[in-house]
């Protein structure tokens, strides 16, 4: 019998797209399944929708707390997790039918020699139905390391906590850091960190919804500022175990603060703002022949590099023309 796979799903306020992404789950091709709801204090609908299915599905186990974050619903996710293995699945999205089987069979392709497979994303663009593969339908092992190089370089390694399966085992200390937006970049590199090597499968079969309202879409706050903590943590400790990647992390490091940049550009002007800015620039300017020198850089950044050279007004201009085209 194949083994038992425990599936991690958050829900917070996600009425609206649960029952899609509850049906993507128990549809599966791959039927040995412990399906692990997490309630964190939602305050609309939703628990009602998950208790529903659970009613149905006796795969369906769902759990409750007061509201703590994702990263709180995931770790309660990882403590009542009896599986062999190990996925998540944000309830804001969907997955392919094949979602579950093609991960597994990545593993088993190599006799399970690995203990993490991952797969890509679709984008799907709510507001215009568009939908971007993120990934290239190639196979491939690679070490753990070169995943963290090619996640620093965004090149086709991801670092969300979804589209990836991983064994019981390798999730056994890990923990995602509470009260962290942005906490992906946190954490998912230890995954990489502990793995000798990973099967990876760049077949889009997670659906990420892209919409208005998100934890990461939603306009700027100090929350946001937690990219630059969690990026400076995954820096410290990947350097700390492959110096050799320096230039890889401060990449993205210096893309962590573009980021952050473009999130303050239509907030109201403060000091507070001006001074952030400043240091975001400052940072950026700061390691710029690095970043420009170093042949991996992807050519998005030379560009978004040119367009802060001719100043802060046709950066912003810049960054407003590529978001619209790319909504």
């Amino acid at each position: 019998m194949n083994p038992l796979i425990s599936v991690i799903i958050p829900i917070y306020n996600v009425e609206k797209y649960l029952s899609k992404c509850l049906d993507s789950v128990i549809n599966q091709d791959y039927e040995n399944l412990e399906i692990i709801l997490v309630n964190d204090g939602t305050r609309d609908n939703s628990l009602a929708i998950a208790n529903t299915y659970q009613s149905k599905d006796t795969r369906i186990k769902v759990y409750s707390q007061r509201n703590q974050g994702l990263s709180a619903a995931r770790n309660i996710g990882l403590d009542k997790a009896n599986g062999d293995y190990i996925t998540f699945i944000d309830s804001d999205d969907y997955v392919s039918k094949d979602y579950i089987s093609y991960m597994y069979n990545l593993l088993k392709r190599n006799d399970f020699k690995s203990p993490l497979a991952i797969a890509s994303l679709m984008d799907v663009f709510s507001e215009s139905g568009k939908k971007v593969n993120t990934g290239n339908n190639q196979e491939y092992t690679w070490s753990g390391k070169k995943c963290i190089e090619k996640m620093c370089y965004h090149d086709l390694v991801d670092t969300c906590a979804y589209a990836k399966l991983g064994t019981k085992e390798l999730y056994k200390d890990f923990r995602f850091p509470v009260d962290k937006v942005f906490e992906d970049i946190g954490s998912t590199y230890q995954l990489f960190e502990n793995s000798k090597t990973v099967e990876c499968g760049f077949k889009p079969i997670y659906f990420y919804n892209i919409r208005e309202n998100s934890i990461t879409t939603d306009g700027f706050s100090d929350r946001k500022l937690d990219l630059l903590e969690m990026t400076d943590k995954m820096a410290t400790s990947v350097e700390k175990l492959y110096p050799d990647l320096h230039d890889a992390v401060l990449r993205r490091q210096v893309y962590a603060r573009f980021s952050t940049l473009n999130q303050t550009l239509y907030v109201k002007n403060s000091p507070k703002i001006k001074e952030l800015r400043g240091n975001l620039i400052n940072y950026i300017k700061k390691n710029k022949k690095a970043v420009l020198s170093n042949p991996n850089t992807p050519k998005l950044d030379h560009l978004a590099y040119k367009c802060l050279d001719l100043g802060f007004p046709i950066y912003k201009m810049s960054w407003g023309v590529y978001s619209r085209l790319n909504k």
